[in-house]
């Protein structure tokens, strides 16, 4: 029997958190008993008028390849031309385009780590040579941007994998940091990919469409997190229009289905009430940082809607709360085997969970 590549056959596939409907099915509770905090999306839900407009779509034609009104919006939004913007099923999808337009076998992909494992295994995909610089818990794991300046000089990477806010950390480099990592990449001839998934509920965002001037980066863009569209997968990217050109021809035709693009539509009609609970959303998590410090946890800071919580045991942590269907992502994936992360929910849901913690 044909085996598949080689480098299909040595992966090691990354973790993610969410539930586990299998799990679920096997011990005989549904979904809706389970309080998710290992995903760090918008827990208000979705817009009413997403629903409203899912309820329209029409199922028996095939979607817009292009996605071409959300594209237009999206561009209109980040003051870009279309061209310069492409829809994607989540920014996974736009991950693992990068990877495919990008990499070829030994090229050399530099992850700024800890980080989302999709980088890695995207790369890794592409028989890419893979290397992490991990930023330790002692650095606050805040990484310094001239030590990633020198290894992008001394790698000469052909993409430098950077998210921020940084998942699962929540530490956000400011613009300055940002800029000196780029002009490094410009300087080596790579290719700086800002994962900006989560940069909507920072308290204070700085804008890096400017920054696309430079020709060495591309920007990828969640509505996945900040407008409850999980189960949609919606994403996009921001770059040159060579770039983005390239990463449509690697694309799948009609990525992002209708439903999708509606959703989309209808949430970017209702921006202001969205960026209300962003900034809602805010307020809450720092109540929640604050109880879970005052039962003797130590909490990281962040900047988002999202932090770690050493508790020594981060698998033990997890499956103790999930006794009690409550549900937080371990760290160990992220190599921070002593860590949770949680992800903000609505205010009486956190106090559930408060008094779980307290009790298990």
């Amino acid at each position: 029997m044909p085996l598949p590549r080689q480098a299909l056959r040595e992966l090691t596939p990354d973790q993610h958190g969410g539930i586990d409907y299998a799990r679920l099915r096997a011990e005989g509770i549904t979904p809706e008993e389970v309080l998710d905090f290992s995903v760090n999306s918008n827990p208000f839900g979705p817009h009413p008028a997403v629903r409203e407009a899912l309820a329209c779509v029409e199922i028996s034609r095939y979607p817009d390849p292009e996605a071409g009104l959300l594209r237009e919006r999206l561009a209109a939004l980040c003051g870009l031309p279309p061209a310069q913007v492409l829809v994607t099923n989540g920014t996974a999808q736009a991950i693992w385009l990068i990877a495919l337009a990008y990499l070829d076998p030994g090229d050399v992909a530099l992850v700024v780590g800890p980080t989302f494992g999709e980088y890695r295994v995207a790369s890794q995909l592409m028989a890419a040579a893979v290397y992490t610089l991990f930023v330790p818990e002692e650095q606050g794991f805040r990484p310094d941007a001239a030590e990633i300046a020198d290894q992008v000089r001394a790698r000469r990477p052909r993409l430098v994998w950077l998210c921020n806010p940084n998942n699962p950390t929540g530490v956000y480099l400011d613009q300055g940091a940002v800029g000196a990592v780029l002009e490094a990449c410009e300087r080596a001839d790579s290719l700086l990919v800002l994962d900006e998934a989560y940069v909507n509920f920072a308290d204070s965002p700085w804008n890096a469409v400017p920054l696309l001037e430079s020709g060495h980066l591309l920007i990828l863009r969640s509505m996945t997190k900040d407008f409850a569209l999980a189960g949609l997968r919606l994403g996009y990217v921001l770059g040159p229009k060579e770039s983005i050109r390239a990463l449509h021809r690697a694309q799948p035709p009609w990525s992002v289905n209708a439903a999708a693009q509606a959703a989309g539509l209808a949430a970017l009609d209702h921006l202001e009430e969205y960026r209300e609970t962003w900034r809602a959303l805010r307020r809450v998590t720092e109540d929640l940082r604050a109880g879970i410090a005052g039962l003797g946890f130590p909490v990281l800071p962040t900047a988002v809607n999202f932090f770690l919580v050493r508790t020594g045991d981060g698998d033990g942590t997890r499956e103790a709360l999930a006794r009690h269907r409550i549900l937080v992502r371990s760290c160990r994936s992220f190599g921070l085997p002593a860590y949770i992360r949680i992800g903000t929910r609505r205010p009486e849901e956190n106090r559930r969970f408060l008094e779980v913690l307290v009790g298990r």
